[in-house]
């Protein structure tokens, strides 16, 4: 509702009557949710109610389609929810030769792999080529694990926050220009990220979807997985060995296997 003029009783409460036919939409969210929510509406100059009654009303009217939003809702899943390893794990964290349920996809041969990279997960926004927000991921604590909290979130990183220092360094240094309007989930790489296992020159950011390099013949099976991951040269930065393959399904499904997964030979 937009602010009129003052209210002739003050201490009494402000009451709306809805339209006939009208109903309440109740969710649960985050509180990063909600943070997120309220900076769209602060920027867009409504309320949230207004904000999620403007989505509504843009899939009723035709404004945006159901296949966009599930594009972009869909990604937002694939980004934030933790990729699976092939793998079962033991005791001592290592993959053992028992194969994921939730991965058989691999194993059937659907999908194709890319170069697991090693940094840091961050999301660039960029709006007419111009980079206007940086977020680093967050993952679930301890304590929030065992309330079931299992998939990691994004927050914003902050420009004078010595922690953010080398991932707004990666954003900045990374040419967005051409890339199209949208949330980008990137790897940030670089000298001071992650100990820098490629040994990178400069701090920079890589999309996961766009240009993480491509395995055309990568094993499916456990032992050949192993000795492939062991030996395997890094294709964005030759001469290092790789980190590992994220396998990447036709419909959005992600498997991960890292060298490090598999217990010493």
């Amino acid at each position: 509702m937009t602010r009129g003029r003052p209210r002739k009783d003050p201490e009494t409460l402000q009451r709306w009557t809805p339209p006939e036919g009208w109903s309440r939409l109740v969710a649960w969210i985050s509180p990063e949710e909600k943070k997120a929510l309220k900076h769209v509406a602060v920027d867009a100059n409504v309320s949230v109610a207004d904000l999620v009654r403007s989505l509504a009303s843009g899939l009723a009217n035709g404004v945006i389609t159901h296949e966009e939003l599930l594009g972009h809702v869909n990604r937002g899943k694939r980004v934030m929810e933790k990729i699976p390893t092939l793998f079962e794990r033991d005791e001592r964290f290592k993959v053992v030769d028992r194969p994921r349920a939730e991965c058989a996809w691999v194993f059937d041969g659907a999908g194709v792999g890319t170069e697991k990279l090693d940094g840091t997960n961050v999301r660039l926004t960029v709006r007419a080529g111009q980079l206007v927000r940086v977020e680093k991921r967050r993952n679930p604590s301890k304590a929030q694990k065992a309330q079931g909290i299992v998939d990691g979130w994004y927050v914003d990183t902050v420009a004078d926050a010595a922690e953010d220092k080398w991932i707004l360094t990666a954003a900045n240094n990374t040419d967005v220009s051409a890339w199209p309007d949208g949330e980008h989930p990137c790897e940030a790489l670089g000298p001071r990220i992650q100990g820098n296992a490629l040994a990178l020159d400069e701090h920079l950011c890589v999309p996961f979807n766009t240009a993480a390099p491509v395995f055309t013949e990568v094993p499916r099976t456990y032992g050949e997985l192993r000795d492939f991951l062991a030996e395997l040269d890094s294709r964005y930065a030759p001469g290092h060995l790789a980190e590992g393959i994220v396998f990447h399904h036709p419909d959005g499904r992600r498997a991960k296997i890292k060298r490090k997964d598999f217990p010493a030979a």
